[in-house]
């Protein structure tokens, strides 16, 4: 017969089950409880689907292995099994049909209703001992049903336990888009943009230039024609330390005419100070006509030794205000994930440097230098729900035969995460669950029902593998039985 299977999600109520049950159109229909998520669904809810379920002309099922939810499916006449096969291979009980109640006709025999009034009692009921009778039968009547209904039973069972641990190698990247049993898990990239600014206190010495070097150039033609010198003309040295010319210059026409011109450093300092016949370059195309010589040394310029802020420095306060800005983005790089997302630090990386400004500037004195950065940070994150849902696929199919998961999966890394080359994470996760030899809740009720406490306790521990000894609890507390109808008795797995 064919069967609707309908898998329950943790935020179904009795509205949307019932409107899943609306689109079925088979004439049974299995709800089946999700293994690690709680549905909330009470007696009175499975009543309204089950007479849901007969006006669509079919028979309700349920898969699932919490206690409460089978007692009531019992206690209403829903048939349970422990899986979906189950529950398609075996037989499903007849599915009580409802009967339309068919109102009476209006009773016209009103004479003989009216002689019906004044019968009289039969004399059993008036004499004494009828009504002692009766009255006591009614006690008893009344004590029985107290006895069935009234007590109430809560057992708590200590089945035997295992702890499972397993290590997981876990893959991360931004390439990956899912989660995967072999430990592959997405990356998530976030990116921050932050700014700082240090200072430092300078008391280093530096060398400033103070004065620019003088002196005169010879300019030698190379030709046959007159050449133009104009003020500006640079020439330099072979290591590159030039001059200027300070004036208008006309150099002779004709090969080896010479001229000799008046030339200041470019830059200030000592450096400009240079020996005869260093200078030997002529910059521009102005070199192909002439050559130049200096036959006489270059000197004048002096430098001055002051307080000023030497490479050293600057690079002991770019430590500094990095570090700032490195805790300062890892800072706001975590605000924008949840508490319990992992954060990769070895991946916190700067992107893009926007500003990194010394004041004052380099070959400037000051007692005080300062550094102002402004930089693009980026990270990478790895989702808690990611890494629970690895943890779980992965302990779930390591539960040992007989057992299942019992309580909250605890997951942490083993290892520091490192991130190679070409931008894979590896590390070692560890995973942990309890798990609980697994009880058959229909048997304890079986060998508990209707037995005193200490009776139940010594033929629990016989028949099953328990850690501990089984807790019962009776209310009312002076009634000395187990109730005799399993609806009344909680169990409970620890």
């Amino acid at each position: 017969m064919k069967t609707k299977i309908i898998i329950l999600e943790s935020h179904d109520d009795l509205i949307s089950v019932r409107d899943k049950l609306s689109w079925a159109k088979t004439p049974r229909i299995l709800l089946v409880w999700p293994k690690y998520e709680k549905v909330t669904l009470r007696l009175l809810d499975l009543k309204v689907l089950q007479r849901h379920a007969d006006s669509l002309g079919a028979q309700l099922g349920l898969v699932t292995r919490r206690a409460k939810v089978r007692r009531d499916a019992e206690s209403l006449g829903i048939p349970v099994f422990i899986s979906t096969i189950s529950a398609q291979k075996d037989l499903w009980p007849d599915s009580a049909t409802r009967t339309q109640r068919i109102p009476k006709p209006p009773r016209r025999d009103l004479r003989q209703m009216r002689d019906a009034i004044y019968e009289k009692e039969p004399a059993w009921r008036t004499s004494l001992l009828g009504r002692v009778v009766t009255f006591t039968t009614g006690v008893i009547a009344v004590l029985a049903i107290a006895g069935l209904f009234v007590p109430r039973a809560a057992v708590t069972l200590y089945p035997e336990s295992q702890v499972l641990s397993v290590r997981i190698p876990v893959n991360a990247s931004p390439s990956y888009e899912s989660v995967s049993i072999t430990g592959s898990l997405p990356a998530q990239t976030l990116s921050v943009l932050v700014g700082a600014e240090g200072s430092l206190a300078v008391t280093s010495r530096i060398t400033l230039p103070k004065s620019k070097s003088k002196g005169i150039a010879r300019f030698t033609n190379l030709g046959q024609d007159e050449v133009d010198i104009p003020a500006g003309t640079l020439i330099s040295t072979l290591d590159l330390i030039r001059f200027v010319t300070l004036n208008n210059t006309r150099l002779p026409a004709g090969i080896d005419s010479f001229v000799e011109i008046r030339i200041e450093a470019l830059e200030a300092g000592s450096q400009g100070n240079v020996e005869p016949d260093s200078i030997s370059i002529v910059e521009g195309t102005l070199g192909l006509s002439v050559k130049v010589t200096n036959p006489n040394v270059i000197s004048g310029g002096t430098d001055i030794k002051t307080i000023g802020a030497t490479e050293g420095d600057r690079a002991e306060l770019r430590v500094v205000v990095m570090e700032k800005l490195r805790r300062t983005a890892e800072m706001q790089i975590r605000a924008q994930i949840e508490v319990e997302d992992l954060l990769l630090p070895d991946t916190l990386e700067i992107t893009e440097t926007l500003r990194e400004e010394f004041s004052p500037p380099d070959g400037q004195a000051g007692t005080t230098l300062v550094l102002k950065m402004q930089v693009e940070y980026s990270a990478r994150s790895i989702s808690n729900a990611d890494l629970k849902q690895l943890a779980l696929s992965t302990l779930s199919a390591s539960i040992p035969p007989g057992f299942f998961p019992f309580g909250e999966v605890t997951f942490k890394p083993l290892t520091n995460p490192v991130t190679d080359s070409i931008g894979f994470t590896h590390f070692e996760l560890e995973a942990t669950q309890i798990t609980l030899r697994d009880i058959d809740e229909v048997k304890v009720f079986s060998i508990i029902r209707g037995q005193d406490p200490a009776r139940a306790q010594t033929e629990l521990m016989k028949s099953f593998a328990l850690r501990d000894e089984p807790q019962i609890t009776i209310r009312p507390a002076w009634w000395k039985w187990l109730p005799l109808i399993p609806f009344n008795i909680l169990v409970e797995l620890r």
